[in-house]
């Protein structure tokens, strides 16, 4: 391997890895090399962009921690986690679609029942939700896990809040009654920035792009014999819903959060549609 030069040395980094025996990893890095030297020659890229390039990545590294997955919004910005999703959850018609997962899950949600407010004092606008679990055939589907999250009014979720600590508001696992139907109690979604004050921020602004997503409720919908299902539904009408900032908006996602005329509260209904786990 002497006398390397700019086209050689991809051929040479690639038969570094000949003695891989994990064919997958082989492929993976071997493919990555090639385009990451590919993307050098095409940019000429200079030794001070590949600095800065690598101090951002540290920096991103460094703004992670147990409540913060800054790696996480970079993939979600630069469209990699939707373009994850759509090569590995292609579904069946009918089934209903998946997206993003985001930064913001964690799995000490707290387990409730039937008809529970899972706001836990979150602020924000009453909803009603009613949803139903089924399958493609439309037959229900009961006792599926139904993990649920949402930010507050002011665009936040429980683990952006330091001073609840480990307290869990705005979200919930639940299970689908006999009917596979789901009723609870939360609060209207509203749009909010993605955190701003980290790496993947800095980049936004540089590129002149917003941070804002369109107003959504999480769902994680689990059931023997169905791919799990990760997917939002969105609040219609949201000023968002074409410039999501990370991409993740679906037309079948998009669901009205209408006004009832009674008690005050906002409604929403929405139909889960599993696809079977063998498609």
């Amino acid at each position: 391997m002497r006398n390397i030069d700019e086209f050689s040395i991809t051929q040479a980094v690639l038969g570094s890895l000949e003695g891989c025996k994990d064919a997958r990893l082989k492929e993976v890095l071997a493919a990555l090399v090639r385009h990451l030297h590919d993307f050098a020659r095409e940019v000429r890229l200079t030794e001070a962009e590949l600095m800065q390039g690598i101090d951002f990545l540290t920096a991103v590294g460094q703004k992670c921690d147990d409540k913060r997955q800054e790696f996480v919004l970079l993939s979600d910005t630069l469209g990699l986690s939707m373009l994850t999703v759509a090569l590995n959850h292609a579904r069946p018609a009918g089934a209903t679609q998946a997206t993003v997962f985001g930064p913001f899950h964690v799995e000490d949600a707290p387990r409730m029942e039937q008809g529970d407010d899972i706001a836990g004092g979150a602020p924000g606008e009453p909803l009603d939700v009613d949803v139903c679990v089924c399958a493609l055939d439309g037959t229900p589907i009961p006792d599926a896990e139904v993990d649920v999250w949402q930010a507050d009014e002011q665009g936040l979720y429980d683990v952006q809040i330091p001073a609840l600590g480990q307290q869990r508001r705005a979200r919930a696992v639940m299970r689908t009654d006999a009917e596979g139907r789901l009723r609870f109690r939360s609060i209207v979604p509203t749009a909010y920035p993605i955190p701003t004050d980290g790496p993947v921020g800095r980049m936004l602004v540089a590129t002149g792009r917003h941070p804002w997503r369109p107003a959504h409720v999480h769902f994680m919908v689990k059931a023997p014999g169905y791919q799990t299902l990760i997917t939002h539904v969105f609040r219609d009408a949201d000023p968002y819903l074409d410039s999501d900032v990370v991409f993740g908006v679906r037309d079948s996602l998009v669901a009205r959060f209408d006004k009832k005329e009674v008690q005050g509260a906002r409604r929403l209904d929405f139909r889960f549609v599993m696809a079977p786990r063998e498609s």
